[in-house]
């Protein structure tokens, strides 16, 4: 028997010493060593977080869920939790993500109500949450030349190309430090937020933000208008973009500034995000056996081969990929 078999058979004891006749099937898993069940008992659901003790702490995702509750953002209520065991009984948000709903006509509404629920977010309490500091952004961008250029091409990049890198890296954080600092979800996307149907606290359910940081005010809206799982138009993510501008002004969240300056600070969180991502989901692949995330690898490439291309410090990027023919090895979106 497996210990994740031993790990189900001690979840399904834990939820019938309350529920002796409730069903257990299978949710989904993440990224990480978490999964998740979902719990049928008497006509209701909720849902049971499997998180492995020795592998997860599920005391950030109980602080960050009641940071995210008390200032008004719909995270799932916790119903029962056994730290110990590394079990959490959770309100089931259904199973429709914001990816399967996302279409030309719903586009619109869903961003809006995610954009106003962002502005909810960053108004959470911040209290010793961790920074994201040079260090963290550095360390994550670090993963894509380690993971997927060395590990999943094969290139190894000679001192003078790695020099490069590091100056794109350096001129990218230093960019992006330099924005207003809030509380960042740091996996707002549309895997992430789920549609809820009849619901008085309002038709968007929020989920996955147990490594939320103080961090840049433009990271939660690159990850959710630049998303990996989808792509809109430039001409329609603009408005979107500066439209969250506008309500995090009159929010006080950030003091004014121009258009223009906000786009840039958008491109370069973007761009950090992406140069990571490349990275994670190749080490998904080879480290984790994750091979669906490998898929994503195109439209993540695209992002970073466009953005990169509209800033001088960041143009020889490009020039670096388009050497060793990346988006030819990764294929285009």
């Amino acid at each position: 028997m497996t210990n994740q078999d031993k790990r189900l058979d001690q979840l399904t004891h834990w939820i019938h010493q309350e529920s002796p006749n409730a069903s257990i099937e299978v949710a989904s898993a993440d990224a990480s060593f978490r999964r998740y069940f979902r719990v049928s008992d008497a006509g209701k659901t909720t849902i049971a977080m499997d998180a492995p003790p020795e592998h997860e702490d599920c005391t950030p995702f109980i602080d960050i869920t009641q940071r995210l509750r008390d200032a008004g953002v719909h995270a799932p209520e916790i119903i029962r939790q056994d730290l110990e065991q590394g079990f959490l009984l959770l309100e089931d948000f259904g199973s429709t993500p914001y990816l399967d709903q996302l279409t030309t006509s719903t586009a619109d509404k869903l961003y809006a109500e995610a954009l106003q629920s962002l502005i909810s977010i960053q108004q959470a309490s911040t209290k010793d949450l961790p920074e994201y500091d040079d260090a963290l952004l550095q360390t994550e961008m670090q993963f894509m030349p380690e993971w997927f250029l060395q590990k999943h091409l094969g290139i190894t990049p000679n001192a003078e190309q790695l020099k490069t890198i590091q100056r794109i890296f350096n001129v990218i954080s230093t960019a992006v430090l330099q924005q207003p600092q809030v509380f960042v979800h740091r996996d707002y996307h549309s895997r992430n937020l789920m549609v809820l149907k009849n619901n008085s606290a309002g038709n968007i359910g929020i989920i996955d933000y147990q490594d939320a940081v103080l961090g840049p005010i433009t990271y939660d809206l690159a990850s959710l208008l630049r998303d990996c799982y989808i792509q809109w138009p430039n001409e329609t993510i603009a408005p979107w973009v500066l439209g969250f501008k506008q309500q995090a002004e009159q929010a006080g969240l950030m003091q004014s500034v121009p258009d223009a300056t906000f786009i840039q600070w958008f491109d370069y969180m973007g761009l950090q995000r992406h140069i990571k991502v490349l990275g994670i989901f190749a080490r998904l692949n080879h480290r984790d056996g994750k091979t669906n995330y490998l898929d994503d690898l195109p439209l993540t490439l695209h992002y970073i081969m466009e953005v990169a291309n509209r800033y001088p410090l960041t143009r020889p990027l490009v020039e670096l990929f388009n050497e060793w023919g990346i988006t030819e090895k990764i294929g285009k979106i």
